[in-house]
């Protein structure tokens, strides 16, 4: 007898998705009208010409944006309830810069290598396994992957011409350059620089380029369309093995990172509602993705609030492996089920899943302090 896990529903190749009525799911028609319908009245206001955004922060040190980057397209997003397709609205097949949804995919990279033995345990010296001088110091030796995935590790380096203390600086300008180091494992900081050199570490146990990687074994698995590009900088490029590659961006914090389109976002929440399983074959293990839902602890997100202004606390994130966002006691998003997560980039660009309701929703370049009412009118059509 099939179990219920064998009779889920999952899209066919990258064009082939069924849809349904949201009656037909056991949704409310006027309840999901109402949660577009809200979205497209909640743009950001981020400017279309994101490499115009990026201009306006030089104040930052070493600020130069070294990867590509693209104009934006308007809010876009699609809902999904028991794998089928609900709403969706705008152009879902655009590709668009998602910024730090990257480092979810990241993660999931990190996954694979932890699923294969590449990683023996996420407690090991990444030192151990990577000897590119990266992690000789005495201060960077006792980092452990474990460390680099849930953003404690307090790297200190400069890569890829970015130092470490450069990326949202903390402190009087004059001591930026001499910040205090941290015991790894101690402190939590969201920090470009060192998610990039987690990207390195990556590549270098890999030994193949790791957008490569998560084709082989996630996006073509899961159906997903040709048109994602996951980039790095123009001056990301290693030698392995005698071939040239580049290292990816962890985000478009200074350009590149993964370019990709609302319905292949859809597709990649709709491989983590149903725990790293797609049809009949586990692509990611559920240790792993246990592992990623686990929270560090709770932080507060200023990567995501305008300069000079407070964070609710109502914002406040529980992380787990880089950009796994919890709502532990409903801090973050009052208005969702606490079990329910999301990966979150600058724009905001949202992947949201709810295992508790069998929902998972994108919406793509909506105002950040909108989106709980925007999950709030989702999980509200559910009858």
């Amino acid at each position: 007898m099939p179990s219920d896990r064998d009779s889920h529903y999952y899209p066919g190749h990258w064009r082939e998705w069924e849809r349904k009525c949201p009656e037909e799911v056991d949704m409310c028609p006027e309840g999901v009208e109402r949660a577009v319908e809200f979205s497209r009245e909640a743009e950001t206001q981020l400017p279309r010409d994101l490499a115009l955004e990026a201009a306006l922060k030089l104040e930052e040190p070493y600020a130069e944006v070294i990867g590509p980057m693209k104009e934006r397209g308007g809010v876009t997003g699609v809902i999904l309830r028991h794998g089928y397709i609900v709403a969706e609205w705008g152009d879902t097949n655009r590709v668009d810069m998602t910024f730090s949804v990257t480092k979810s995919y990241l993660s999931t990279v990190a996954g694979l290598a932890f699923d294969r033995g590449l990683i023996h345990d996420v407690h090991d010296r990444v030192g151990d396994y990577v000897t590119d001088g990266g992690f000789d110091s005495s201060h960077n030796r006792p980092i452990t992957w474990h460390h680099m995935l849930n953003q404690t590790s307090d790297w200190s380096g400069t890569l890829w011409g970015k130092p470490d203390w450069a990326d949202r600086p903390e402190g009087d300008r004059a001591s930026w350059p001499h910040r205090q180091l941290n015991t790894p494992g101690t402190r939590w900081k969201y920090n470009d620089v060192r998610v990039n050199r987690l990207a390195l570490s990556l590549l270098r146990i890999w030994r193949r380029p790791l957008p490569q990687v998560l084709r082989e074994y996630i996006m073509d698995s899961i159906g997903a369309s040709p048109t994602w590009q996951w980039h790095g900088y123009d001056n990301s490029w290693v030698t392995v093995d005698g071939l040239r590659m580049q290292s990816v961006s962890g985000g478009g914090h200074w350009g590149g990172g993964m370019w990709i389109s609302t319905r292949d976002h859809a597709r990649f929440g709709l491989l983590c509602l149903r725990d790293g399983r797609w049809k009949d074959r586990q692509l990611l293990s559920q240790d792993w993705i246990r592992r990623a839902r686990t929270p560090t602890g709770t932080h507060r997100p200023e990567e995501l609030t305008p300069a000079g202004q407070s964070v609710p606390a109502r914002y406040k994130i529980d992380y787990g492996y880089m950009n796994w966002m919890l709502n532990t006691g409903k801090m973050l998003l009052p208005g969702a089920p606490k079990t329910s997560y999301f990966h979150a980039g600058k724009g905001a660009n949202i992947i949201w899943v709810d295992p508790e309701h069998d929902l998972v929703a994108v919406v793509r370049w909506i105002d950040r302090e909108q989106l709980d009412q925007f999950v709030r009118l989702i999980v509200d059509a559910v009858q």
